[in-house]
């Protein structure tokens, strides 16, 4: 009964590590290494997108302070969105 414990283990590390030494060989070919270098850009795309996205909240929560801190001072009241456009058609018109 021991000896068949014992290859049973055998068999099922021999399996698994057969197993793992394909994967590593498959990634070694040109498809595996393709798959890999499609895999970072994906990855990367991702990381530029989330980045934009950040600096798009910044430039808006910057433009709010600025537009807040012109208000303060001089008692103009900037629209929210589109302020360039609003101030200088109010320049025009005026």
């Amino acid at each position: 009964m021991s000896r068949l414990f014992w290859v049973g283990v055998g068999v099922a590390a021999g399996v698994a590590l057969s197993r793992k030494l394909q994967a590593k060989v498959r990634q070694a070919t040109p498809a595996g290494i393709a798959e890999n270098v499609s895999d970072a850009m994906r990855e990367l795309a991702g990381a530029v997108g989330a980045f934009g996205a950040d600096v798009r909240a910044g430039m808006a929560e910057r433009e709010k302070e600025l537009q807040d801190v012109v208000d303060e001072r001089s008692g103009v009241r900037l629209g929210r969105a589109g302020s360039r456009h609003d101030a200088r058609a109010r320049r025009a018109d005026g």
